[in-house]
């Protein structure tokens, strides 16, 4: 049991440095900053970690990207739901197209219209005026990148059984 907590927390601070370095390729779109790596992290993190080390590799990478101004507070959102949902999904079915759509839509979806709030809590009264719905698009866009990445090297990992190893199974 404890070897398993250090491997995972082992794994879970090399995978915040990946989503805190990768935030360096990240590019601007309607008042956000996307981070596609952020999401390539989220969804490893599902399958090897399980949701709840997932949704707190997605909050300290946030928070570290934001007090190092490589994101914005929008990062928290744009993250942390879709690290949450791929976790939730993957821990139940074990299917990696399942871990993609759970973090795709609770990023896109669930994050995007949770931005909103934030946007004008946080940033102000400018970042408020857009829609409702505004942060969606640009959440989809940075999600499916990651998404697309993180499928491929998954895919590959769980052929060769690393996954199964990794997670005792």
């Amino acid at each position: 049991m404890r070897k398993d907590a250090i491997r995972k927390t082992a794994l879970a601070g090399i995978m915040i440095a990946v989503a805190v370095v990768g935030s360096l390729f990240s590019f601007p779109v309607l008042g956000s900053r996307c981070a596609p790596v952020q999401h390539l992290v989220n969804i490893v993190c599902a399958v090897f970690l399980g949701p709840w080390y997932g949704l707190a590799v997605a909050f300290i990478a946030s928070l570290i990207r934001v007090l190092l101004s490589l994101g914005t507070p929008l990062a928290f959102p744009g993250s942390m739901f879709g690290a949450l949902l791929s976790g939730l999904l993957y821990s139940k079915f074990k299917k990696i197209p399942l871990a993609v759509i759970g973090e795709v839509f609770g990023t896109a979806v669930l994050g995007g219209l949770c931005a909103y709030p934030i946007a004008i809590l946080v940033m102000g009264k400018d970042a408020g005026e857009v829609a409702f719905y505004a942060y969606v698009v640009p959440f989809l866009i940075s999600t499916a990148g990651g998404a697309v990445i993180a499928s491929v090297i998954l895919l590959a990992l769980h052929k060769t059984g690393i996954i199964r190893k990794f997670r005792g199974e």
